[in-house]
């Protein structure tokens, strides 16, 4: 495995590893590891570093919806046309291109379910390409990005017996 696929592999998990860190675990120079880091971001392999929070353990309400979508793609363009319009909306934060039934998931974020609703009725079904939509309203996240957020209480008390 080269070095690139190494720092990959490790800021997947950890993308708040300094390069001092990062560099002791793959036993490379802290300059190399560093211009590694800045070769793959300005290629655009690395996109952004994220927080993952988990919002129901907050006071701060959140709604999030997985919808399908069916378009017609445009001529000359595919998919492409289509999904930028669609992620150029501020409650949208993911857009596939999916097999299947559907051709796009869009992931959207609102404050409510009627938010959601009506992104869906007054934006997105709207679109002249758009066919048809099927909204999932997500109820609990048990594990995001590799993460398992609903861990299991695990009582860690001595078992005393007479």
């Amino acid at each position: 495995m080269s070095t690139r696929e190494e720092i990959l592999g490790i800021i997947e998990k950890n993308s708040r590893i300094d390069v001092h860190e990062l560099s002791v675990l793959l036993g490379a120079d802290e300059l190399l590891v560093a211009n590694e880091l800045k070769n793959l971001e300005d290629e655009g392999i690395i996109c952004g570093y994220h927080t993952m929070i988990d919002w129901s353990k907050t006071d701060i309400e959140k709604v999030n919806a997985l919808i399908e979508v069916k378009v017609t793609p445009q001529r000359g363009l595919g998919f492409d046309s289509i999904a930028e319009r669609i992620y150029k909306y501020p409650e949208v934060t993911s857009v596939y291109l999916m097999s299947g039934g559907f051709d796009l998931m869009v992931i959207l974020e609102g404050k409510t379910l009627q938010e959601v609703a009506s992104f869906v009725s007054n934006k997105l079904s709207t679109l002249d390409t758009v066919l048809s939509t099927a909204t999932h309203f997500i109820l609990k996240k048990y594990k995001d990005h590799g993460t398992i957020l609903a861990k299991k209480y695990e009582d860690t008390r001595e078992i005393v017996s007479p």
